[in-house]
């Protein structure tokens, strides 16, 4: 029981990171494209100067839950995918420094230097954040001691191919890769939308409503890959009819984003997020880290998880620690509410 607690806690943790970090890193990735001078690109970054640090403390948060929980996976996990956690690392310092260098020299070539490198952080950032998960709902190849190496790519091919060699990315983590960036855009553009006025508010809600098309069809296709590529997904959803609530979540979701009422909109890409995610998450369980071609090898919430003990007084951390980051969140917010200006 106190495995399946934890697998949600870690499930909900990295929604709950998705669905914060997820609006500035789209925001991030389009803020060149919908603001047309130097006072709008700095009007996007005011849309989430106060809060995008704090949100990536939940990303901080799920990854010490998946330690404490299931360390194994972790220590698989790091050892695995070594050399896209570091480009991710990078990746995260520069779209760091690109917010808080920005300011720092009023120069004609010093802000758009970092814009470009907030820009291009944020939409890489989105690719690999969706290709790792590509990789975990995929499976990758565990062997007899629970690790796991893979190239960064090799033929492109998942490992269900004969004779495919696995890599990061294949056709189908880069499928789920551009899935994620169009999401995160979409969620950002609604964001800009919902928090900007003007003109600006108004280039931002075209955006939305032109990547929306999009969307719609990568999630259909990469929801009939991972049927097709992942068999524990479709034998959960017949053995436990009741996780349709999940996709039915991701599909309100979904069709709320064109709603005229801004907020409204936006809580609804959140609901999207929160129920593809959940989707996924309920579509693999009982696998942490399933394996591929040897589904027995994988790493579940029984063979990964730390000892009762251990988990009881995590637990007790856990708690508290989780709630002063929810009230954070919750001050910041309200602080932080109504429209961003000059």
């Amino acid at each position: 029981m106190l495995q399946i607690l934890w697998f949600c806690l870690a499930a909900i943790m990295i929604a709950g990171y998705v669905v914060l970090d997820g609006f500035d890193l789209g925001a991030g990735a389009i803020h060149l494209f919908v603001a047309r001078n130097a006072a709008e690109r700095k009007l996007v970054l005011r849309t989430v100067g106060p809060v995008w640090d704090g949100n990536e403390v939940w990303l901080l948060a799920g990854g010490g839950t998946l330690f404490m929980a299931f360390p194994s996976v972790y220590a698989a996990s790091f050892s695995g995918f070594y050399l896209p956690l570091m480009i991710v690392l990078w990746l995260l310092i520069l779209r760091a420094i690109s917010i808080e260098f920005r300011n720092r020299i009023d120069s004609p070539v010093w802000a758009p230097l970092w814009d470009g490198g907030f820009c291009v952080s944020s939409a890489l950032l989105a690719v690999f954040f969706g290709a790792a998960l590509g990789n975990v709902v995929r499976g990758v190849p565990l062997d007899a001691s629970g690790y796991f190496f893979l190239p960064l790519w090799t033929d492109f091919l998942p490992t269900h191919a004969p004779g495919s060699r696995p890599g990061v990315l294949d056709w189908y983590t880069i499928l789920i890769g551009v899935l994620a960036l169009a999401a995160l855009v979409e969620h950002g553009s609604l964001w800009v939308r919902y928090k900007t006025s003007g003109e600006l508010s108004v280039r931002a809600g075209a955006a939305a409503r032109g990547i929306w098309p999009l969307l719609g069809l990568l999630t259909l296709g990469a929801t009939a890959a991972s049927f097709y590529l992942q068999p524990q997904i479709p034998a959960n959803f017949r053995a436990y009819p009741w996780g349709a609530i999940f996709p039915l979540l991701a599909i309100a979701g979904f069709a709320g984003m064109r709603q005229r009422a801004e907020l409204v909109a936006f809580l609804s890409s959140c609901a999207y997020l929160a129920g593809m995610l959940t989707s996924a998450a309920f579509g693999v369980f009982p696998y942490v880290l399933p394996s591929e071609p040897t589904p027995a090898m994988g790493l579940t919430i029984y063979n990964a998880a730390t000892a009762d003990y251990g988990l009881k007084v995590a637990l007790g951390w856990w708690i508290p620690g989780m709630l002063l980051v929810a009230v954070y969140s919750i001050v910041v917010y309200r602080k932080f509410a109504g429209k961003v200006s000059a």
